[in-house]
């Protein structure tokens, strides 16, 4: 049957749901496909699978390469107007924008495999930390402008996603001195640079480890794998799913 991989991957999202107690919707993205960033587009797509899970404890799984800052903003806005009680499950990789979009849960689930990652901004590949300096402010005034703009709107909406959630009651210090090793070169030299949930949590988030061998962990892992699979074999660049709706981009 054509939906039959949809209907084993929903089969699964309800049996972790019965482990956790907690509602589960996903968004992945095939992260080694070109388009299948963050974008204004999925803004709709997470509000649609949200119609499922206002008022209730949920988990959100994210896979995801980054994308586009106000794309991510927007999801966020859109995360916390529809439900403010919900935990980021990142089951290998939710680089860049996708840990801007964690740093808005309450909690982040990892296990062994998870990856955060810096959420310095670039343009046109170009780190903003890099475009913000006096040097390329001599050289290319508007250039400059527009990197120092995407850095501190990065930065700034890090503080207030920490500020009134998982860092909340924390000392402005700690929280500034998390963003400025997320936001900058200095502690994780490249873009690429693997936040594990040990650095996680030395950067002061909130984060409940789960081992391999772990029952939820390891259906969290099949499903992973299940998405990773199926966007290859079905050329998807996302699948945003839950247990009763599905919507899925293809290339």
């Amino acid at each position: 049957m054509e939906q039959k991989d949809r209907y084993l991957r929903q089969l699964l999202i309800r049996d972790i749901e019965s482990l956790t107690g907690r509602k589960l919707i996903v968004y992945f993205a095939n992260r080694f496909e070109n388009d299948s960033g963050i974008d204004l587009r999925d803004v709709a797509h997470v509000a649609e699978l949200m119609g499922d899970a206002t008022d209730c404890d949920l988990d959100i799984m994210i896979e995801t390469g980054g994308g586009v800052t106000d794309a991510a903003e927007s999801i966020i806005s859109t995360l916390n107007n529809m439900n403010k009680n919900y935990r980021i499950i990142v089951a290998n990789s939710a680089k860049s924008n996708g840990t801007l979009i964690a740093l808005s849960s309450s909690c982040i689930i990892m296990g062994p495999t998870s990856e955060l990652g810096p959420i310095e901004p670039s343009i046109n590949n170009v780190p903003c930390s890099i475009l913000d300096t006096p040097q390329i402010a001599q050289s290319n005034f508007p250039l400059h402008m527009i990197g120092k703009h995407a850095l501190r709107q990065s930065a700034g909406l890090a503080k207030r996603l920490l500020e009134t959630g998982m860092m909340k009651g924390r000392s402005e210090q700690d929280v500034s001195v998390t963003i400025k090793a997320l936001s900058g070169r200095d502690r994780f030299p490249s873009h690429g640079s693997v936040v594990d949930y040990r650095e996680a949590i030395q950067l002061g988030l909130n984060v409940k480890y789960l081992n391999h061998g772990d029952p939820v962990w390891d259906r969290i892992w099949l499903l992973y794998c299940m998405y990773d699979f199926d966007c290859r074999k079905m050329g998807y660049l996302k699948v945003f799913e839950g247990r009763s709706r599905s919507i899925a981009i293809s290339k």
